[in-house]
């Protein structure tokens, strides 16, 4: 049995959780409402307050899928009770970010400035001019952008400079000497 699999999913007070015929889960919280479509050959069951996933048959491809979708779940009622967030630093002589209305403006030392807009569901913080925190209710969403933005200018190894994430670490190479 998946050692992650076979975990149950509690489900707080203010969430609700609901599995329809066709095999898809939606999850309902104080922050919004998620929906996942879950393999037939994974079942996914409420017991009292707790969401259980079990498979089928011990498929390797069915065994790597019942983890899987037991996370999914616990993703999606993480993300409508508290949301998740990633933060981006931008980093270099004269970078900088704006926040215009459901947009951000990166300078980042083209000559033009990068405009991206927020999807739907996700929300674009700036709270200094170096900062960017995208927040959301799905992880997959706020990583996906949160990506996107990341690669707009990836961080050089040499002096740092470009967008990389808060917790990232750059290793930095050592510039060439000069033979004198």
């Amino acid at each position: 049995m998946s050692r992650i699999g076979r975990l149950p999913v509690v489900i707080p007070s203010d969430v609700t959780v609901n599995i329809s015929s066709d095999n898809v889960v939606e999850v309902k919280g104080p922050l919004g409402t998620l929906t996942q479509k879950v393999d037939s050959a994974i079942g996914v069951n409420i017991v009292e307050n707790e969401v259980l996933v079990s498979r089928s048959d011990e498929v390797k491809l069915h065994k790597a899928m019942h983890g899987l979708y037991r996370k999914l779940i616990a993703n999606m009622v993480e993300g409508v009770t508290k949301g998740f967030s990633k933060s981006l630093i931008v980093n270099g002589v004269g970078y900088k970010v704006i926040k215009q209305g459901n947009k951000i403006i990166i300078n980042c030392g083209y000559s033009h400035p990068v405009e991206v807009v927020e999807p739907a569901g996700i929300t674009l913080e700036v709270p200094t001019q170096t900062e960017i925190v995208v927040k959301g209710i799905s992880r997959e969403l706020v990583g996906q952008t949160a990506a996107n933005i990341k690669v707009i200018k990836k961080p050089d190894p040499y002096h740092a400079y470009g967008i990389r994430y808060k917790d990232e670490v750059i290793v930095r190479k050592e510039a060439k000497k000069s033979t004198k």
